[in-house]
């Protein structure tokens, strides 16, 4: 960039978040699980005192009365330890006054309807109800004023405000305090314009009530004071005991949570969509996919982490751009650059999550993109020892010719393979990268009990054993799969053969792609959240003499989704080839080996 020109910036990267759907700041709402957590619950919220040190407020002396009612936080967790000493001696804890009464629990909320409502029952409540056949662009005015039809119902209730933590103190323990609850008598007024469509003008009610027992009811005031007792009202949720009314607006406003918790994206007013309702639907199967289980715990986490990555990195670029007083800067420019790009990569991953094309048929990119190293030019094999010592005795079966390299990690054995090798592993736990990049033909086996050679995945890794060679073995091993969100071992192309193993699977369990083939015998599956074999269309699968128990956990009342059973066969114009021999599938749900609309070759046997 030449020196003296003004730096630029990308231009959709300057629109901001109007404050009434997505919200200006990051603190302003409650963390969405807690919130969620305690709507779905009609019981009273659990009251409990807490120790925190409560925001400045400005222009008043509440701090000094809030100090009387909560405790400093320990030396050890303030920034400077002898500090905090230090004012702990200058300022010994007071006792709570006499006269000051600790706040009442909460009462419960209004239970939220949509928890029981069907799939069905949801697309039909967003696309045909409240959406109707609105383009994006509108969504935001149309939800707005679905909203505003119901709030005419009462202008005048009682609710919980459930605000973040912040916004009260500044330093507390985020485990300790969720949220901050406080009962509140709420009054509605016809919005203006929209930046005040979601906002609600509320006071503390009597009695005074709130989760957390010992806050100060003199800072309750100061802080609405210093909002001029105007609060969001998706962050305001309606106490049972009302009038059916009541529980009308509850559902809207649970309506509305939802829809831009979930069903919302920032970029769908900027991106031209021909059905917006038929998109809406996607992301509602989506959601249902997550909850029933359909989509593997693991899966659906990684989703959810990018779902919530994406948000806070947009909420990070605003604030920047808030930030630059005039015509940014060289450095300027290229951080927000830098940040715009990070949101548009995040946008793109999860446009493939939405894609339901891309979800039933299957991963949308190659796992493996390490090239084969085939045979070492002097074409000898090596046999790979791992184990932490090397004895005689542990290489006495071994031919006399045999060459040997010995190894103390297994990532370290597998690095150093080309196709004709074997790795032999001796009791004791692992952890290799490199199983996820098998691309040699190659043997992997344990000596001794399978149970003694256990191989873990790593959690931070999304792959745990994947293979493209031609032909792979794994023998007398136990693999334990811990936080990947990909199959517990899945077969990209070419062949692999299980032998003897232990699969004790967290997410998905044994994928064989389309092309790829696979060999199971005497081995043991358990534990995968679908089906514990996975056949993708024009895939081959022989299994023998093995056990597939307790998978397909699926938590979902729609039969369509129990038929999975311990091993699923993809539907497609391809078909896949399956051979059983004395194999026992137990424990699964209602279906053992599930077949969809088309025909498959399917024998079994014993």
């Amino acid at each position: 960039m030449a020196s003296g020109s003004k730096a630029s910036v990308p231009a959709d990267s300057f629109r901001t978040i109007s404050p009434d759907r997505r919200g200006e700041k990051a603190t302003s709402a409650v963390p969405g699980d807690a919130a969620a957590a305690t709507t779905l619950k009609g019981t009273a919220i659990p009251v409990r005192s807490v120790v925190a040190s409560p925001r400045q407020v400005k222009g008043k002396a509440g701090r000094e009365t809030a100090r009387l009612r909560l405790q400093h936080l320990p030396a050890a967790q303030a920034e400077h330890p002898g500090e905090a000493a230090a004012a702990e001696e200058e300022e010994p804890l007071l006792p709570v006054p006499e006269d000051e009464e600790e706040a009442q629990p909460l009462p419960p909320v209004c239970v939220s309807r949509m928890r029981g409502m069907w799939r069905d029952e949801k697309v039909s409540l967003y696309c045909d109800e409240v959406l109707q056949d609105c383009k994006a662009e509108d969504a935001d005015e149309v939800m707005g004023k679905y909203l505003s039809e119901k709030l005419k119902l009462k202008d005048q209730w009682l609710g919980v405000w459930k605000t973040n933590p912040s916004v009260f103190f500044v330093k507390y323990e985020e485990a300790s305090i969720p949220f901050v609850g406080i009962l509140v008598e709420v009054t509605c007024e016809p919005y203006q314009d929209s930046s005040s469509r979601f906002k609600v003008t509320v006071s503390v009610a009597e009695p005074f009530s709130s989760n957390i027992a010992n806050i100060p009811r003199d800072l309750v005031d100061e802080i609405l004071e210093e909002l001029e007792h105007s609060v969001p009202l998706l962050e305001v949720y309606p106490v049972e005991g009302q009038d059916t009314d009541i529980h009308d607006i509850a559902l809207a406003l649970e309506v509305v949570r939802f829809f831009y918790d979930f069903l919302w994206r920032d970029w769908d007013d900027e991106e031209s969509c021909e059905n917006y309702t038929a998109l809406i639907e996607e992301r509602i199967n989506l959601w249902c996919d997550i909850q029933d289980g359909t989509i593997p715990g693991p899966i659906a986490q990684r989703f959810k982490k990018t779902l919530e990555k994406y948000k806070n990195k947009r909420v990070e670029l605003i604030e920047y751009q808030s930030n630059i007083k005039e015509d940014p800067s060289a450095a300027e420019a290229v951080e927000c650059w830098k940040k715009y790009y990070e949101i548009v990569m995040l946008c793109g991953l999860l446009k493939m999550w939405e894609d339901l094309r891309l979800r039933v048929h299957g991963p949308f990119f190659p796992r493996i993109l390490r090239r084969r190293k085939g045979k070492r030019e002097f074409g000898k094999t090596i046999t790979h020892i791992v184990a932490k010592v090397m004895t005689t005795e542990m290489i006495k079966d071994l031919s006399s010719d045999t060459l040997l390299q010995q190894h103390d990690d297994l990532d370290l054995a597998l690095d150093n393979c080309y196709s004709g090798d074997t790795v032999i592993i001796f009791p004791g736990e692992y952890q290799a990268a490199n199983l996820a990049l098998l691309t040699d033909d190659i043997i992997i086996k344990g000596v001794g009990k399978r149970e003694e050679i256990m191989i873990t995945s790593e959690p931070s890794r999304d792959s745990f054993v994947v293979s493209k060679a031609d032909n792979v073995k794994l023998m007398h091993l136990s693999l334990i799969q811990q936080g990947t969100v990909d199959g517990i071992v899945v077969v990209e192309s070419g062949h692999m053969t299980l032998e003897n193993c232990i699969l004790k699977c967290e997410g998905t369990g044994v994928c064989v792609l389309t092309g790829a083939a696979l060999t199971i015998t005497d081995s043991e599956i358990t534990g995968a959240q679908g089906a514990g074999v996975e056949l993708y269309p024009g895939s081959i699968a022989i299994l023998e003499r093995n056990e597939i128990h307790h998978c397909n956990n699926l938590r979902t009342s729609d039969s369509s989704k129990s038929t999975l059973g311990g091993v699923n066969m993809k539907n497609s114009v391809w078909s896949s080839h399956l051979k059983i021999h004395t194999s026992h599938l137990q424990a699964q749900s209602a279906h053992q080996i599930g077949l969809s609309w088309r025909q498959r070759e399917a024998t079994a046997g014993g």
